[in-house]
C-alpha cells in the first residue's frame, strides 16, 4: 500500500489518497446520526460500525470516534483515525499507537468557546460577581469595590490554538497577556499574546501576573507542571486550569490557596473525571470547578475538521490536526 512520506520530525505517515479511495469509514456508536450523515457525505461513502468492520478482517480502515477499540490498534489495516475530542491523551495512553497510522484530532471552536470562559470567570471575579452573588442569598446590603481589567496580566501557558484564542479575547480588553511556550520562536509573537517566553524564564511573569491560565495538553513533559515551585512564585494571582488536570499538583495547588499566594482558583479539568462527590478537591478553599465543560466539542466542529483533514490528506498534505505521536499533540 502506497503511503506518501513522513513529515521530518511529526511520526507517522500520511495516507496516499489513492489508499482512501477503498478504505472503510467506520463510526464510533456514540456519534449522532446526523454527524455520521455528514461524514459520509464528506468521504463519498456509507459509514460503518465499529464491530463488523474488524471483524471480518477486510479492506483498509478510516475511524471517527473518542476511543480506539483494542481490536483496531492491534491491526495494520488503521489508516487513519480522526478523534472527536481535542484533547488525545487518553488515546495514546491507553497503549502503543498503532504504526504508520494518522492521528488527527478535532479543534474547531473550542479556542472560541474556552476564551469566552476564561474571559467570563475573569470578569465575573473583577465584577465581585461571586460576592454578590453570596450577599444576596444573605439578603444583605453592601457596596463592593470592582476592579478593571485593562492594565494587568495574564500568564498563558500554552501558545497554541487554544492559548492565542485565550490572550486574543483577552487583550482586547487592555490585558497584557504573555505567553508560555515550549520553544520560544524568533520574529513577532504569535497573535493575541504581547510576547511569548520559555517556561524556563517564567518566575518573574508568575509573580506579576493577575490571572495565571493554564491550557497545557497531558504530556510527560507536562505532567504536575504546575507544582510547589510555580505556585509558590505566584503572588495574588487566580489560577484557571482549561487544559489538563494532570498538569497541576493538586496538593501545591492548596497550599498555595491556603497560603495566599494563590487569590482563587477555577478548575475545569482534573486528573481524575468525574471527582466523586466526597473527593477533597470539593473542599478546596477560593475553588470553583466546573466539569470539563469550557470547550465541549459540538458536532459541527468534528464535521468541519475532518473536512478539512480529508481535503489535507486528499491533497498529499499533512493536516495542521494532525498529532504528533510521540508529543502527545
Amino acid at each position: 500500500m502506497s503511503r506518501l512520506p513522513a513529515v521530518p520530525g511529526a511520526p507517522g505517515v500520511v495516507p496516499g489518497a489513492e489508499l482512501l479511495v477503498g478504505a472503510r469509514l467506520v463510526v464510533a456508536p456514540e456519534l449522532s446520526a446526523s454527524l455520521v450523515r455528514e461524514l459520509e457525505r464528506i468521504s463519498g461513502r456509507g459509514a460503518e460500525p465499529w464491530g463488523g468492520a474488524v471483524a471480518d478482517g477486510r479492506g483498509p480502515l478510516l475511524c471517527v470516534g473518542a476511543a480506539l477499540p483494542e481490536a483496531l490498534r492491534a491491526t495494520d489495516r488503521l489508516l487513519w483515525f480522526h478523534s472527536v475530542n481535542a484533547g488525545t491523551d487518553p488515546l495514546l495512553a491507553a497503549g502503543p499507537w498503532p504504526a504508520n497510522a494518522l492521528l488527527t484530532r478535532t479543534v474547531g471552536r473550542m479556542g472560541e468557546r474556552i476564551a469566552q470562559y476564561v474571559l467570563g470567570w475573569v470578569l465575573a471575579e473583577c465584577q465581585a460577581v461571586p460576592e454578590h452573588a453570596a450577599q444576596h442569598a444573605r439578603a444583605e446590603w453592601r457596596r463592593l469595590p470592582s476592579e478593571l481589567v485593562a492594565g494587568q496580566t495574564a500568564l498563558v501557558y500554552g501558545a497554541g490554538r487554544i492559548g492565542g484564542a485565550v490572550a486574543g479575547l483577552l487583550r482586547a480588553c487592555g490585558v497584557r497577556t504573555v505567553g508560555v511556550g515550549r520553544t520560544v520562536r524568533t520574529g513577532p509573537p504569535p497573535p493575541g499574546f504581547d510576547r511569548v517566553i520559555g517556561a524556563e524564564k517564567d518566575a518573574e511573569e508568575l509573580a506579576g501576573a493577575r490571572w495565571v491560565v493554564a491550557a497545557l495538553p497531558s504530556t510527560g513533559a507536562t505532567e504536575g507542571f504546575f507544582g510547589a515551585r510555580r505556585f509558590a512564585a505566584v503572588r495574588g494571582a487566580t489560577f484557571v486550569n482549561v487544559g489538563r488536570g494532570a498538569t497541576v499538583d493538586l496538593g501545591a495547588l492548596e497550599g498555595a490557596l491556603r497560603g495566599g499566594g494563590v487569590r482563587r482558583a477555577v478548575l475545569d479539568v482534573l486528573a481524575e473525571e468525574p471527582a466523586a462527590p466526597g473527593d477533597p478537591v470539593w473542599r478546596l478553599p477560593r475553588t470553583v470547578i466546573t466539569s470539563h465543560s469550557a470547550g465541549i466539542t459540538a458536532d459541527e466542529d468534528v464535521a468541519q475538521d475532518f473536512a478539512a483533514c480529508w481535503e489535507a490528506v486528499q491533497e498529499g498534505r499533512r493536516p495542521e490536526l494532525a498529532v504528533d505521536v510521540e508529543r502527545g499533540y
